[in-house]
């Protein structure tokens, strides 16, 4: 049985493991268990996209799982959908589902910035270093359009896929432009997920926070666009999850 004896011995292999292939000096190994996940995640965010030694990455994986299932996972069947769509507060990274959706950076390498607050780096961090690894023989130095869509594994996710997608970034008043290029964003991760046969798939709030489109119109564009999108795809199940009070309030308002 994986222990959190075994957790600290892992998360210190892997911490000393990074710190030589990024050959940031010595590292100092916290007591806290809090400071030193701080300390592996931060490794990870900045980690280049490079091979990673396949016991390194066996010992990550163990951490994630156990930091998973610690955390606990929702699986969609819990969740209450009418008309195809379910609202769920809660943390994507730990729903079980077909496929997330990731609001991602047009490098679509994941967040470098350590511990920065995004789903972008959530998604990555508890996902694994695979997902960065399969970014980049995606994408091969391209940069990501807006509105478009990529398919990764999930990894350590509950979920079976991360559909990763960037959305408009908002620059003064909002344009008809961004309008369109937000709603093409769910509109192609709903084809993609019809098109590859999925029965479930999550949003996040894409473009708001970071990105600065307002929530309401956010909202107001995924709802409509995943119900026209439901109209003509049977077999198909949305959930959108929120985060904070002002998004649930504003989904509630939306879909009745």
């Amino acid at each position: 049985m994986y222990s959190e004896e075994d957790l600290r011995a892992d998360e210190e292999t892997l911490i000393l493991g990074l710190a030589e292939a990024l050959e940031v000096g010595q590292v100092s190994i916290p007591d806290d268990p809090d400071e030193r996940f701080r300390i592996l995640r931060t490794l990870m965010n900045v980690r280049p996209p490079e091979p990673v030694d396949d016991d390194l990455l066996e010992t990550q994986d163990r951490i994630l799982t156990y930091l998973r299932d610690r955390k606990g996972v929702t699986d969609v069947s819990a969740l209450e959908f009418r008309d195809g769509i379910a609202l769920w507060r809660g943390d994507i990274t730990t729903l079980r589902c077909d496929a997330i959706v990731n609001a991602a950076n047009s490098g679509m390498l994941g967040c470098f910035a350590p511990c920065h607050r995004c789903i972008d780096n959530a998604i990555h961090t508890f996902a694994g270093m695979q997902m960065r690894l399969e970014c980049q023989d995606i994408m091969n130095g391209m940069q990501e359009p807006v509105g478009h869509v990529r398919v990764t594994e999930g990894y350590n996710l509950p979920c079976k896929h991360v559909m990763h997608t960037v959305g408009p970034m908002i620059h003064g008043s909002v344009t008809d432009a961004d309008r369109d290029a937000l709603r093409s964003c769910y509109t192609s991760c709903l084809e993609m997920a019809s098109s590859m046969g999925l029965e479930t798939i999550a949003f996040c709030c894409i473009s708001t926070g970071e990105f600065r489109f307002p929530n309401r119109e956010a909202a107001e564009i995924a709802v409509d666009t995943v119900r026209n999108h439901l109209g003509s795809h049977d077999g198909l199940k949305v959930i959108f999850d929120v985060f904070t009070d002002r998004d649930e309030g504003i989904y509630h308002d939306l879909l009745g």
